[in-house]
């Protein structure tokens, strides 16, 4: 199985105070497209997985789109099936309206037992497309591949997709304010910090056993708000503890709030639609929905803690579950200031290659392996930032294995700025592929080495372990990441 969190985004808010407007500091816009497929992949025997896909693109160049994307199985027998990575694509426009998609997704992953040999995956695709306002939508025809397994698939899809800039400036600009009505990045206005508990109801695992212990769980929460209360997010979680390691969902979800007491205190409810599996959970296919109802009390204006109750269920399989959680929302931005002066706080957005050098599996033996992942991160101030990441498997024999990551580092710049160092502390939950993370909680403590190629690009290496809080796993890692620098505002 998979923790993936595609779409993954992870942060802490944190006001640069007393920094004046300056005259010569302007938002830069790069064309950016959200998108949505579907297709029914075929597997050896004749067997067939429904395959949900999403990307995040960002277009680099005129015409050439990068950035992060994840696959999801929602029918099938593979509930539990993900892989992340990162996709290429070039838009040509044809006539009027009609564009010509052509891209190459390469990423690491796998799970509900699929046959995907080291979790490699590439997905080569061309679509054809409609625009009409900002979104479009059309016909893929692609191949999914896992080298080192056994899966080779042709097909037809579907694709919708939504047009939206994203605003930023370049890192010397952090620190500094603007006026600004827009905003920033990737547009959620609050991220969270998600623990939580499901207890199912009734029905069996994936042994046919009937297995009512309750499975921790630990993720993120992304959300935007829209008006009149409305709100839509994106949610992602993997199993903590338990005994349901390899367990994880992605799920989209709509809902509303009210507040009842002032600006302090707001009840709302919420669905979710999306893939989960994973570990002995059974969810057949991987379709995965849940209700729930919540309330919201706002700490400050930066800082929130949810509570949430509702009913969890993937009505292709077994898995019934009430469910509870808590999470710690921290604001990225408030819209409803309207065009006010905004900070320009600091990221980095990245692509990692790690590796386990001796990874620990169930069956006892040790052998390496290597993983592919996103790394964001948002400074604090004084060095310091938080750092979301996710990981997932591509070669060494472990293709479900992937980990989800939320820490803290500090670094510190040298040598007239070209060089940084820094340590950083993460845990998450990780799961798949056989590798002994009994449980799924890990650590992951970390030293590294960057150089700044440009003032927008780093290039860092990283060494630490990686060690499960009760499984066997505890490997030396390795991680070379090739990181973008860049500033996004933040109104007050």
């Amino acid at each position: 199985m998979r923790f993936q969190i595609k779409l993954a985004v992870a942060c802490l808010t944190a006001a640069f105070s007393g920094a004046a407007v300056a005259d010569d500091v302007a938002l830069s816009s790069h064309q950016a497209t959200f998108r949505l497929g579907y297709e029914s992949i075929k597997l050896p025997g004749d067997e067939h997985l429904g395959l949900v896909g999403a990307t995040y693109l960002i277009e680099t160049v005129p015409g050439l789109y990068v950035g992060p994307a994840a696959y999801g199985a929602v029918s099938g027998q593979r509930g539990g099936f993900f892989t992340g990575g990162w996709e290429t694509l070039w838009r040509q426009p044809l006539y009027d309206k009609l564009a010509l998609d052509a891209g190459v997704y390469v990423g690491g992953g796998g799970g509900g037992a699929a046959p995907v040999g080291g979790g490699l995956m590439l997905r080569p695709h061309v679509d054809l497309t409609w625009a009409w306002g900002r979104q479009r939508a059309g016909v893929s025809v692609s191949q999914v591949r896992f080298p080192n397994g056994d899966i080779r698939s042709n097909q037809l899809g579907v694709v919708w997709a939504i047009d939206d800039p994203f605003y930023l400036t370049a890192v010397g600009e952090v620190g500094k304010s603007l006026m600004t009505d827009q905003r920033g990045g990737v547009g959620f206005d609050r991220i969270g910090l998600r623990g939580g508990v499901y207890k199912p109801r009734d029905g069996g695992d994936k042994t046919g056993v009937d297995n009512r212990r309750k499975v921790g769980f630990a993720g993120v929460d992304m959300q935007q708000d829209l008006s009149n209360g409305w709100l839509w997010g994106i949610e992602a979680a993997g199993a903590a503890k338990g005994g349901s390691d390899g367990y994880a969902e992605v799920l989209g979800y709509l809902g509303w709030e009210t507040p009842v007491i002032g600006n302090t205190l707001y009840l709302g409810g919420k669905a979710a639609l999306g893939a989960g599996g994973g570990g002995s959970i059974d969810t057949k296919g991987g379709l995965m929905g849940k209700a729930a109802v919540f309330s919201r009390v706002a700490l400050s204006r930066d800082l929130s803690v949810q509570v949430e109750g509702g009913l969890a269920d993937a009505p292709q399989g077994k898995f019934r579950a009430y469910y509870g959680s808590a999470q710690l929302q921290f604001a990225l931005d408030h819209p409803e200031a309207g065009r006010s002066s905004a900070n320009l706080d600091g990221w980095r957005w990245g692509s990692s290659v790690q590796r386990y050098s001796s990874a620990q599996r169930r069956t006892g033996e040790t052998k390496a392996l290597d993983t592919i992942g996103l790394r964001i991160e948002r400074d604090l101030g004084q060095g310091l930032y938080m750092t979301g990441q996710a990981h997932s498997a591509f070669a060494g024999d472990a293709g479900a294995y992937s980990v989800g990551l939320f820490g803290v580092g500090w670094q510190n710049a040298f040598a007239s700025n070209k060089l940084v160092a820094g340590a950083e502390l993460a845990a998450g939950a990780a799961g798949g592929g056989g590798v002994s993370s009994h449980g799924g909680a890990i650590v992951q403590p970390m030293l590294f080495l960057g150089y700044n190629l440009t003032p927008g690009w780093q290039l860092r290496g990283s060494a630490g372990r990686v060690k499960s809080i009760k499984g066997e796993l505890s490997s030396p890692v390795y991680d070379l990441s090739l990181m973008y620098q860049f500033g996004l505002p933040k109104r007050p």
